[in-house]
């Protein structure tokens, strides 16, 4: 069967005021030869991710923005079909940031080989992938939950917060989950086996809060910043801790992005916050698979992916993340 035509996904230039589905273009370049220490790879999976948005913006973020013209960043899977490398092989399946693409050309030293037999590999986008270091890493490392405590996270049947969620759970304490609508609820309680969950869509948040956590909150996981901060932070207990992992709430405007009004809780009550990405821990990610392969396979975590396919279909994904419509980790099959 004869490879299929290259296709790319690029950005024509940074959305501004615009939709951002208004600057998505698909190309179908061909790829430029391959030199020595570098491979030919068919991307199969590509992650679809709340981060993207600030990557489309051309304010001063963690990473550089995506160039007007260039490739739409992200993660992806995929074989390898043709290797001037050392240690990477035909047929070897590798991970990295390769855009939005179903193929192209890598420098060795950014890729990844992925191994675990029996295992997709779309999995390592998932639980096995960033979004699966991340809630370990800002939970396990960051939060540290003791037994005996109350833990709250958002967006907690999202890709990271599930981990998180999970992960604080194996610990110890209370683990209440906050999701959008009963489905998703439904799983943090039933599947996940969270002490409880909040709906933001339907609930009352302040008033769930404080019905669910009659102790007070010890520490919480944000993923999404805005009014469901300011409510916890409303209340938190002495000393506890806030682990900042994201603020979707406010990423259509990242770089005017604004705290809580009662920021000064964070003062009065001696609370410890934290933001991190995983920049901050990619020399430690062997450490996070070492927890999180053994306990998956013995059923004490559980990962759950959406997968759209065909990467035309890569401007409804962007837009489906934002607006919550995804039931666990979003992903893009493209080839």
């Amino acid at each position: 069967m004869a490879e299929q035509e290259p296709a790319q996904i690029r950005m024509s230039d940074y959305p501004g005021t615009r939709n951002a589905r208004d600057i998505w273009r698909v190309t179908h370049d061909s790829l430029r030869p391959v030199e020595d220490g570098e491979v030919r790879v068919r991307l199969d999976y590509i992650s679809i991710d709340p981060g993207m948005r600030g990557w489309i913006t051309n304010k001063r973020s963690y990473m550089p923005p995506v160039k007007p013209g260039g490739v739409m960043r992200a993660f992806g899977v995929g074989e390898i079909l043709e290797s001037r490398a050392t240690g990477l092989a035909v047929g070897d399946q590798v991970t990295g940031f390769t855009g939005v693409q179903t193929h192209g050309v890598f420098k060795q030293e950014n890729l990844r080989k992925i191994e675990l037999p029996g295992v997709p590999s779309y999995m390592f986008l998932s639980g096995f992938g960033m979004t699966g270091y991340t809630g370990y890493f800002g939970m396990t490392d960051i939060g540290q939950p003791q037994e005996g405590e109350t833990v709250i996270v958002s967006a907690a049947s999202g890709a990271v917060g599930s981990i998180a969620a999970q992960a604080a759970k194996l610990a110890g304490p209370r683990v209440i989950g906050i999701a959008g609508g009963p489905d998703k609820c439904g799983y943090l309680t039933d599947e996940l086996g969270l002490d409880a969950a909040i709906d933001y869509k339907n609930d009352d948040i302040d008033a769930a809060l404080s019905a669910n956590c009659p102790d007070g909150i010890d520490l919480y996981f944000d993923n999404v910043g805005g009014d469901i901060l300011s409510a916890v932070l409303n209340q938190m207990n002495y000393q506890g801790r806030i682990v900042v992992c994201g603020g979707i709430s406010q990423y259509d405007d990242f770089a005017s992005a604004a705290g809580p009004a009662n920021f000064m809780t964070v003062v009065t009550h001696s609370l410890t916050m934290r933001g991190f990405t995983m920049r901050d821990y990619m020399h430690r990610v062997p450490e996070a698979l070492e927890w999180l392969v053994p306990a998956w396979k013995e059923g004490r975590i559980k990962f759950r992916e959406h997968i759209i396919e065909g990467i035309e279909n890569f401007p409804d994904a962007f837009e489906m993340i934002f607006e919550g419509r995804n039931h666990g980790k979003l992903l893009l099959k493209v080839s």
